[in-house]
């Protein structure tokens, strides 16, 4: 019963703010149009892994940075999959929050697409030199919001997670590109 209470009393906090984002932006032209395009984009991390593997493709002599792009970008997608079952929180449910695209879970916590795009960002903008975070992080959060299927904490842990993630596949690529440049060095002292 009280579960049933809270649902329908007038939202407040996370819930309040992602009403406010929804009011906001959900009756501009085009904005749910390309909240949902992120959406599809960004599931499971594909879009990430698939411009990981076009660039490698194209720029061979970066080909190391855009495969290290894509698997981080994956890498952090399971990182928050890993993190949902754990927590398991309910993806926002109150009656004046309009879901405006189906998920795969009903878990919420963090975003799995802001986790990811935030590490295929970072990571992204090492191999490319653009300032990828600032351009690709800020629509996909809030498209999670204006969506309806995430609250603001989840976007925000996403972010987070997501740029520890590359923080740890961009120290390990370094140092993997260290010992490996070391290790060659070394064979052709030998020869």
């Amino acid at each position: 019963m009280a579960d049933i209470t809270a649902e329908s009393a007038p939202p407040s906090g996370e819930v309040a703010a992602l009403v406010a984002v929804q009011s906001a932006l959900a009756g501009r032209p085009g904005a749910l149009t390309a909240a949902r395009a992120l959406s599809h984009f960004g599931e499971h991390s594909l879009g990430w892994l698939a411009v990981s593997a076009i660039g490698a493709a194209a720029q061979p002599s970066r080909r190391r940075e855009w495969l290290v792009a894509g698997g981080g970008a994956f890498t952090a997608h399971a990182a928050a999959v890993v993190i949902k079952r754990l927590v398991k929180r309910r993806r926002p449910h109150h009656p004046a929050v309009a879901v405006n695209v189906g998920t795969p879970s009903s878990l919420s916590f963090p975003s799995a697409h802001a986790t990811s795009t935030t590490a295929a960002a970072v990571l992204l903008a090492r191999a490319t030199g653009l300032p990828l975070p600032i351009l690709l992080v800020p629509p996909m959060a809030l498209s999670r919001v204006l969506l309806g299927v995430h609250y603001p904490s989840d976007v925000a842990t996403g972010v987070a997670v997501g740029a520890a993630v590359a923080a740890v596949v961009a120290r390990v690529d370094d140092l993997t590109v260290h010992r490996s440049s070391g290790a060659n060095a070394e064979e052709r002292r030998h020869e």
